[in-house]
């Protein structure tokens, strides 16, 4: 379901297009990244979301209501908002600093009271230590987290966040960064995130919007982006092998060969070795007439039985390790590993066979890795 809706939106500084004719679409609960080049746009469209930005031409519409028929302040109020500077007021306390929209949305005290304590628990900040503490005596990443506190006490659906951890350093970034993933799943709010690092976008957006002089070149899933960029310079943004640093976004059906050679239960164990020895191969997977996945035979199970003319179905393995399409490369590693296994078929929903991971087919798809790069 769509909470946020750009229709035909650009923005122009006198002959300086910044935004032209975008149509984008965020779903309620989605956590997106805007994210390009500097100058590329990103930090004005998420300004137009709460008319800190006015556009040129085009309607953005907030649950089907388009913004500027709302009044602007009651929409600021409505939608959270963290920046990188936190934006923080330096002459408030902690506590003031959380309950300045509270107060201005005129909630009752014990209500506001509530829902200091309650932000200050979401951000893992104790309020008897930090609550009367001004932001100079904070960390910088404790002056985020307040900021973040601060976007959520009027549970507001939508929040805007303009680089807000870029300023930080390495570790508390990678900190606030799991956190925000942590509460966004408990949340589920709407959230549109700029920035311009492609790992911090990787790792917390639901979707990616990978703009480039004002135009939309992408919209997908992280997954999406980094298997299928729809355009030369996405693939350049993104970096050609990125996606080994997300092992977790390959999949079983990536690397997977879609053609394993496979044998019906009724074969007698004679004809079974006959397509062993057709096809170079030690083993054979087992199926039916729809491709359904029954069982393994290998050559060695062959040798050892007594009678060859006996049927595959009554000398297979009928229980065999699989994994699933979607199942990830590090996934698949640990099975291998866990069962000893040089192989592993891979199956569908209804158990029909999509094919076979081996460790050589696995070792060629590591090493494309290297060199390629």
């Amino acid at each position: 379901m769509s909470l946020i809706e750009f229709i035909k939106v650009s923005k122009s500084y006198k002959q300086n297009m910044v935004i032209q004719n975008m149509d984008l679409t965020i779903n309620k609960g989605e956590l997106v990244v805007l994210i390009g080049p500097s100058g590329c746009g990103k930090t004005t469209t998420l300004k137009m979301i709460n008319r800190l930005i006015q556009p040129s031409s085009g309607k953005i519409l907030i649950d089907g209501v388009n913004i500027m028929d709302q009044d602007v302040i009651s929409l600021r109020r409505n939608i959270g908002y963290v920046i990188q500077q936190t934006g923080l007021f330096p002459h408030m306390t902690v506590e003031e600093n959380i309950q300045v929209v509270p107060k201005l949305k005129k909630m009752s005290p014990e209500e506001i009271k509530s829902r200091t304590l309650a932000m200050m628990e979401m951000v893992g900040m104790d309020p008897e230590e930090f609550l009367y503490r001004y932001p100079i005596q904070l960390s910088g990443g404790q002056q985020q987290r307040i900021g973040v506190a601060r976007a959520f006490a009027t549970d507001p659906n939508i929040i805007l966040m303009d680089e807000p951890f870029s300023a930080l350093d390495p570790i508390t970034r990678s900190q606030l960064q799991d956190e925000l993933v942590e509460l966004q799943s408990k949340l589920h709010k709407t959230i549109v995130f700029v920035t311009h690092d492609m790992d911090e976008a990787i790792k917390i957006a639901d979707r990616i919007c990978i703009l480039n002089g004002g135009k939309i070149l992408q919209y997908a899933t992280p997954e999406e982006i980094l298997k299928n960029p729809a355009h030369g310079f996405v693939s350049d943004f993104v970096g050609r092998n990125r996606i080994w640093n997300s092992p977790e976004l390959i999949k079983a059906e990536d690397i997977l060969i879609p053609d394993p050679v496979t044998t019906a239960g009724g074969h007698t164990l004679l004809q079974a070795i006959e397509v062993m020895r057709q096809n170079k191969v030690d083993s054979l997977l087992v199926v039916n007439s729809k491709r359904q996945l029954k069982g393994i035979i290998t050559a060695r199970m062959i040798r050892q039985a007594q009678d060859r003319n006996a049927l595959v179905r009554d000398t297979m393995i009928s229980d065999c390790v699989t994994v699933c399409r979607g199942d990830s490369i590090v996934n698949l590693l640990r099975t291998l590993k866990d069962n000893q296994l040089s192989a592993i078929p891979v199956v569908g929903p209804d158990n029909e066979l999509a094919g076979l991971i081996t460790n050589s087919s696995l070792v060629t798809t590591l090493g494309a890795r290297f060199i390629e790069s």
